[in-house]
C-alpha cells in the first residue's frame, strides 16, 4: 500500500517534467545544438596546402580566436554595424512613439470605430517582411510609383533610394510601417488592464485627459514600453530582409550593408562558414549584452522608483 502511494506521489511530482520534455528536446535540437555547432565552427578554419588540389590539400584545423580577431578588424563588418546604429536611431524612437500614440488614442473614450482602426494599424505586421520590402521598393521607384507621380505634380520632393539620409529613411519607413502595429497592441493591452477606478479618481481630482495620459497611463504602461524597446533593439540588430530585398533596386545597398548581410555573404558568397560563424557569434553576444544591459538598467530604475515611493 505504501509502495503504491509512493509511486503515485512520484508520478504526480514527475508529471510537470514529462510535459516539459517535448519542449526541452525541441529546444535542444533546433536551438541549443545549432548555436553550439556555430560556436564550434567559429574556432575552426581550413588550411590549404600546396596548390589546394587533392583530397588532403584542404584540411580543417583549430583556429583559436583567429576568426574573431579578423572579424573585429573587418572594416565591412564595422561599417555595417555603424549603418545599423544609424538605422536604429531612426526606427526605434519613431516606431515606439507612434505605437504609444496610437495606443493612447485607441484607449480614449471618444474614439470611433476602435476595432477597425486597431485592425488597420496591426495589419501591416501580418505582411511578411520580404513582401513589405518589395511593396515599398516599387513604390520608391519613380517609373512605377503612383506616389512619385503625385508628388511630382505637387512639386514636392520624391522618395528615392540614394545612399545616405534618403536610403536610411526609406529602410526605416518599411520597418516602422510593419512593426508599429505589434508594439501598439502590446501597449494597448497594458492600457486596458489599468483599473477604471484609477481614471475615475483622477477625474474627480480635476485631471484632464491629457494629464491622465501623461501622469497615469504612460507611467503605468512603462513595463510594456520596456518590453517593446527590448524587442525593437533585437529586431534592429538583426535587420536583413529590407536591405537584401531592396538591393536589386538600387546601387546604394551593397552585399555587406548590415552585419547579417555580411554573415550571409561570407557563408554563401565566399563559402567561408568559419568566418561567418565567428561574425554571427559576435552579433549574438552584442545583442545579448545590449538587451540584458538595458533590462538590468530598467529593473534597477524601477526598484529605485518603488523604494522612493515607499519612503514618501
Amino acid at each position: 500500500m505504501s509502495s503504491s502511494t509512493s509511486r503515485r506521489s512520484y508520478g504526480v511530482k514527475g508529471a510537470p517534467y514529462g510535459f516539459l520534455l517535448p519542449a526541452t528536446v525541441l529546444f535542444a535540437l533546433f536551438f541549443a545544438l545549432p548555436i553550439g555547432y556555430a560556436v564550434w565552427l567559429s574556432f575552426r578554419k581550413v588550411r590549404v596546402s600546396g596548390l589546394g588540389l587533392g583530397s588532403g590539400a584542404r584540411k580543417e584545423v583549430w583556429a583559436g580566436f583567429g576568426n574573431y580577431t579578423e572579424a573585429l578588424q573587418d572594416s565591412e563588418l564595422l561599417h555595417g554595424a555603424l549603418r545599423v546604429l544609424g538605422y536604429g536611431c531612426i526606427v526605434v524612437p519613431v516606431m515606439l512613439g507612434l505605437a504609444l500614440l496610437f495606443a493612447l488614442m485607441l484607449d480614449s473614450e471618444k474614439v470611433r470605430l476602435a476595432p477597425f482602426t486597431r485592425l488597420a494599424i496591426f495589419l501591416p505586421y501580418a505582411v511578411p517582411g520580404v513582401v513589405a520590402a518589395l511593396l515599398w521598393g516599387f513604390l520608391y521607384l519613380p517609373d512605377v510609383s503612383p506616389f512619385s507621380f503625385a508628388l511630382d505634380k505637387l512639386g514636392l520632393p520624391q522618395p528615392d533610394l540614394l545612399d545616405g539620409g534618403p536610403l536610411y529613411l526609406a529602410l526605416a519607413n518599411i520597418a516602422v510601417w510593419g512593426g508599429t502595429g505589434f508594439n501598439m497592441i502590446v501597449i494597448y493591452t497594458s492600457l486596458r488592464s489599468i483599473p477604471a477606478e484609477v481614471y475615475e479618481a483622477a477625474k474627480l481630482d480635476g485631471a484632464t485627459p491629457l494629464q491622465i495620459a501623461l501622469r497615469i497611463k504612460i507611467p503605468m504602461v512603462a513595463p510594456s514600453l520596456v518590453l517593446t524597446f527590448f524587442f525593437s533593439i533585437i529586431a534592429t540588430l538583426q535587420v536583413f530582409n529590407e536591405p537584401t530585398t531592396l538591393k536589386p533596386l538600387t546601387n546604394s545597398v551593397d552585399t555587406a550593408w548590415s552585419p547579417l548581410m555580411k554573415v550571409y555573404q561570407d557563408a554563401f558568397g565566399r563559402n567561408d562558414i568559419y568566418a561567418a560563424a565567428a561574425e554571427a557569434t559576435l552579433i549574438a553576444l552584442v545583442t545579448l549584452l545590449l538587451s540584458f544591459g538595458f533590462l538590468r538598467a530598467a529593473n534597477r530604475r524601477n526598484k529605485r522608483d518603488v523604494s522612493q515611493g515607499g519612503v514618501r
